[in-house]
């Protein structure tokens, strides 16, 4: 199917070339005009998308979330079919009429002008203090909108952090001395362990403060376009727990991604900006923002990390995933020094 996929003719409308691009849990199909990303058979336990119904579920709920900050990137969710020998991407008509049976499901996109990613301007040398005050202000916006429950509140408290953590450090083990160091593994859970210990009463008040919201959950800067309005897509559909978050938290990982990149005069930026415009005025907030970089910082290691174990990827670019994810987790210590 994957060998299929990369053909041209496999595709609804004309295109001349097709890249694949895998991450740990999608194929990504790069066409002239659109992209088509299908989800992986993983069931990594915080992801589950082992069986075809669940991947048709998570291929939806991805519409229907990145909605909020890319309205006119998803265009749909299409049918994997097998016509003729071979596998291709169904039509609008074959989608409308059920005439076939999907054997996987694509997620459509509108492709985005690679020039103007933050990611890209960033390392161009083209990034402004103007984009990057621009984006904190619609990161505000976001934030001081996202819905919020009493069922969301819950993913703020003590006792789901310290799941979250528990859980990442219970996968990193086996990382130990290949991409994360004993002596960084032993701090970092020290320090958080220690954290809960004597900030257990700041979880509680992010909550009662309302700032525990339905977020994005995976804001770096490859999933910042600076187009006008400026597009933010690639939210998290997969957990609800990763993206039911403290608003501190979705901030923190921009700020820990333009730091990781050596931005820190624009992370800097940011966080005035976004603490301007959000009214932010918690006592605790620059505290939790440290603890939430951390978080992430760790998060990113361990995403990376991951990759060692995947078969379908070259032993090439799982020694680069080793070097990131070593530079992730020597982030993250930085941060509790």
């Amino acid at each position: 199917m994957i060998a299929d996929l990369q053909n041209p003719k496999a595709y609804p409308e004309k295109t001349n070339s097709v890249d694949l691009v895998q991450t740990h849990i999608s194929w990504v199909f790069i066409c002239d005009d659109f992209v088509y990303k299908l989800k992986k058979p993983m069931d990594f336990g915080f992801l589950d998308f082992s069986t075809l119904e669940k991947r048709n579920y998570y291929c939806h709920q991805e519409i229907v979330l990145n909605s909020r900050l890319a309205k006119d990137v998803y265009l749909g969710v299409y049918d994997v079919v097998f016509e003729k020998d071979r596998y291709k991407i169904s039509t609008d008509d074959d989608n409308d009429n059920d005439t076939q049976e999907p054997v996987e499901y694509a997620v459509k996109m509108r492709i985005l002008p690679d020039e103007v990613l933050l990611k890209n301007k960033f390392n161009a040398g083209t990034l402004t203090m103007k984009d990057i005050g621009e984006v904190a202000k619609i990161i505000a916006k976001f934030h001081s909108t996202a819905a919020r429950s009493t069922k969301i509140d819950r993913f703020g408290s003590l006792a789901t952090v310290k799941f979250n953590t528990d859980e990442n450090f219970h996968q990193t083990k086996k990382y130990i001395d290949r991409s994360i160091m004993q002596v960084q593994f032993d701090a970092l859970k020290r320090w958080t362990d220690d954290f809960y210990k004597r900030h257990a009463e700041v979880f509680q008040n992010r909550i009662a403060l309302g700032k525990v919201r339905d977020c994005h959950g995976d804001l770096h800067m490859e999933h910042i376009c600076l187009t006008w309005p400026i597009t933010i897509f690639d939210c998290i559909e997969f957990n609800d727990r990763f993206r039911y978050s403290d608003t501190a938290s979705d901030l923190a990982f921009l700020l820990m991604d333009l730091e990781f990149h050596y931005g820190g005069k624009f992370a800097e930026k940011l966080y005035k900006t976004y603490k301007r415009y959000s009214g932010e005025a918690d006592a605790d907030f620059d505290l939790i923002v440290n603890y939430y970089k951390v978080y992430r910082a760790y998060v990113r290691g361990k995403v990376n990390s991951f990759q060692l174990n995947d078969p379908n990827i070259s032993d090439v670019n799982k020694f680069d995933a080793q070097n990131i994810a070593q530079r992730y987790f020597e982030l993250a210590h930085s941060y509790i020094k």
